[in-house]
């Protein structure tokens, strides 16, 4: 999965300069991918140590995960470790606010994804920290220009999936957007289900991230037109 040329910061860290290790943060449904945003409240005691710990750290990068359970991230036991999907995606902390209730407010930018090699002894202040693998996704980091296949196909399936699911769209952006933001955005913030964002995190590419999104959002649109419809 290649971000566009614009995609990658200034301040975003060379390859060579990635951690060999990382905080991890289980949430569920909670997908990043490189080029994305992600807003995050921050409020339990281990994940304000953790955004410490990255505030302090050289490229300041947290790893995004999705629990293999869904919702075992509720469990508010520090000394809980539920199981956690191998794929994830690193974000840079690049916005930071504190809140007058005791919350950080923060934003995490998409650079690049990692398999977790193995996980590590907790740190100290409650949050976990795994060992990273990112060779198997270093081409997330190449600036490359994107053109999306079959993008009209794409569009009318967004627009059944929309029109399906009743949300709000503002098509002039959507329509104006780059084509790989187009894709990283929509695959974040359309409500798919957990199981689909990690389908959708661990695609090969571009290409077959948009592939898949059309598939999706056919699926929906047409479960909704034949409820009676069972998918084998």
């Amino acid at each position: 999965m290649r971000p566009g040329p614009t995609s990658l910061g200034p301040f975003d860290p060379g390859y060579p300069e990635l951690p060999e290790v990382l905080p991890i943060f289980p949430l569920t449904g909670a997908v990043l991918l490189p080029g994305g945003r992600l807003p995050l409240n921050i409020f339990e005691p281990r994940y304000l140590a953790m955004t410490r710990h990255a505030l302090t750290s050289p490229t300041r990068l947290i790893g995004m995960v999705q629990p293999v359970e869904e919702g075992a991230d509720r469990n508010l036991d520090p000394a809980a470790r539920p199981a956690v999907h191998r794929i994830g995606c690193a974000g840079r902390l690049v916005s930071f606010q504190e809140a007058e209730d005791r919350r950080y407010v923060i934003t995490l930018s998409g650079l690049i994804r990692f398999e977790i090699r193995r996980e590590l002894p907790q740190h100290a202040d409650g949050f976990r920290l795994a060992e990273p693998d990112y060779a198997r996704f270093a081409e997330d980091m190449a600036e490359r220009d994107f053109e999306m296949p079959a993008k009209g196909e794409f569009l009318a399936a967004f627009k059944s999936y929309v029109d399906a699911k009743q949300l709000k769209v503002d098509w002039e952006t959507i329509k104006s957007a780059p084509d790989d933001h187009l894709l990283v955005s929509l695959a974040m913030l359309s409500p798919f289900s957990p199981g689909e964002k990690q389908s959708l995190l661990e695609c090969a590419d571009l290409a077959e991230l948009g592939a898949m999104m059309t598939a999706l959002f056919e699926i929906t649109a047409g479960n909704r037109q034949s409820p009676d419809r069972i998918l084998h």
